[in-house]
């Protein structure tokens, strides 16, 4: 069992920054697949299945992104502290949604109905 914990959402202007937060506790974080998700408004459906794939790393440090965000965000975590973090850098308004933070047994794959955690969500709303 995982559970989680984000922090950091807020109100930015486009072309600025935020830094999100996932605290996690579980004994099996450092083995999961940790990644964020987000649900812009508007889109209707539950959240895990309207959900979309932002980035992800495994549990080795590999890193995943989806193409809208490559290159302006940045995944990490730390092991030893059970957190996760999303640098999110060079904002657009088209980044303005519900973010998750999600854990996932076994390997990375972009399909949210294949998390097993996710944690309650963080607003970002970026103005233009």
């Amino acid at each position: 069992q995982v559970r989680l914990v984000e922090s950091g959402g807020g109100l930015v202007q486009a072309g600025g920054s935020l830094r999100l937060s996932c605290a996690a506790s579980g004994r099996t974080f450092s083995s999961s697949t940790m990644g964020w998700f987000r649900q812009a408004p508007g889109k209707e459906g539950e959240f895990v299945v309207a959900s979309e794939f932002v980035a992800a790393v495994s549990w080795s440090g590999s890193t995943y992104y989806a193409t809208s965000v490559k290159g302006r965000f940045t995944i990490s975590r730390d092991n030893a502290k059970n957190t996760l973090d999303l640098q999110m850098n060079s904002l657009k308004p088209e980044d303005t949604a519900v973010y998750y933070c999600a854990a996932k047994v076994g390997s990375m794959v972009p399909q949210s109905r294949s998390w097993d955690y996710w944690g309650q969500g963080t607003q970002v709303t970026v103005s233009s």
